[in-house]
Parts: C-alpha cells; sequence; structure tokens
C-alpha cells in the first residue's frame, strides 16, 4: 500500500508542478473529461454501429463490455474495495488543485471513465484500425484528464486500462459466442430444410 500512495503521490505532485499551472488546459480537459460521464460517447459510437450492417457485431460487442462494466465496476468493485477519491483523502492537504468540474459521488478504484474508453477500444480495433488507432488516443486523453481534475489516483486509471482491455475482451468473447450459436441453428435450419426437399423428391420420383 505504500508504494502505491508514493507512486500516486510522485505523479500529482508533478501534474501540480508541471501542469496544473498551465490553466490554458482547464477548459480542455473539461470537454474531455465530460465526454466520458456514463460512458456517453462510447454509448452513441455503439448505438451508431449498431444500425450499420458491416459493423453490427462490434456495436454489440461494445455493449456487452459496457454492461459489464456497470455490473461488476459501480457494483461489486468499487463498494468492496472503498477507496476514497484524492480529494477527500485527508492524508494530502498540500495539493492546490484546479476545481473545474463538480465533485463526483462514489467511491474511486477503478476510474469509470478509464475503463468504458479502453473497453470499447477493443472491439473498435477488431472492426478497424481507422476507428480503433483515434478511440485508443480519445481514451487515453480520458483517463489522463481524470487525474488532471483530481478525482481519481493514477492508479485507479491503471486499474481502470486493466479491466477495460479485460471487459472488452471478454464482450468480444460473448458475443462471438452468440452469433457463433445463431449461425450454427441456422446451418442446421438449412441442412433440415435441403434434407426435406431430398426427401419429398425422392418421394415423387417413387
Amino acid at each position: 500500500m505504500e508504494a502505491i500512495y508514493n507512486f500516486d503521490h510522485a505523479v500529482f505532485q508533478f501534474v501540480q508542478k508541471y501542469i496544473w499551472n498551465e490553466s490554458i488546459l482547464h477548459p480542455i480537459m473539461k470537454v474531455i473529461t465530460t465526454l466520458g460521464d456514463g460512458g456517453t460517447i462510447w454509448i452513441i459510437i455503439a448505438l451508431i454501429l449498431l444500425f450499420t450492417k458491416k459493423y453490427r457485431k462490434y456495436g454489440f460487442m461494445m455493449a456487452a463490455g459496457l454492461i459489464i462494466t456497470l455490473v461488476v465496476n459501480d457494483n461489486i468493485l468499487k463498494p468492496l474495495i472503498a477507496r476514497p477519491r484524492p480529494f477527500d483523502f485527508k492524508g494530502w492537504t498540500d495539493f492546490i488543485y484546479p476545481e473545474i468540474i463538480k465533485r463526483p459521488d462514489g467511491f474511486s478504484f477503478p476510474s469509470g471513465h478509464t475503463t468504458s474508453s479502453f473497453l470499447s477500444t477493443v472491439p473498435l480495433l477488431k472492426a478497424n484500425k481507422k476507428f480503433g488507432i483515434p478511440a485508443l488516443v480519445l481514451a487515453a486523453l480520458i483517463a489522463f484528464s481524470r487525474v488532471y481534475v483530481f478525482v481519481h489516483y493514477p492508479t485507479d486509471i491503471l486499474g481502470g486500462i486493466v479491466m477495460g482491455f479485460i471487459y472488452g475482451l471478454l464482450g468480444c468473447l460473448i458475443v462471438d459466442q452468440i452469433y457463433k450459436a445463431i449461425e450454427r441453428r441456422k446451418m442446421k435450419k438449412r441442412m433440415e430444410s435441403k434434407t426435406e426437399e431430398a426427401t419429398e423428391e425422392t418421394t415423387v420420383n417413387a
């Protein structure tokens, strides 16, 4: 725990010394971090994919991953770990950070914004790298913004990245299996239909 504390503290010291002073970044980071609120940007992208025949499968993959995040992160991991937010941590009174967003409720680990962002990059990378690479860049910016606005520790972000990739892969696996099961069922029906047609033809010829 001490190593985690020291790492987080060192990163915040660096951010305070070299980044928070650049007030020009405040409105930019506010916009970027807001994009990840409730996974909004990723939900919109998933819905767009669902309305396209070519990429519908990947929209389902994103949706599956986001549902897993909602269930596991928000309802199991966060309450179980119960890590206070950086601004509520009494041991850190030396940080003067920019209050540019409303302080969120709930616990800190892992970062929900980061988790939903990185899980979404997995199906997008599978769909098309032209989608996936920009999504990775946006995910990284959203993740950094959570440290910038002082609502998450750096280790919350690292945890969110790891969990995001896990949930993303799990969402892809679940949807892949469902699609394969549907395809097997369709193939079985086609085979049964051909068998029935062959039987009827044999009967007529007889």
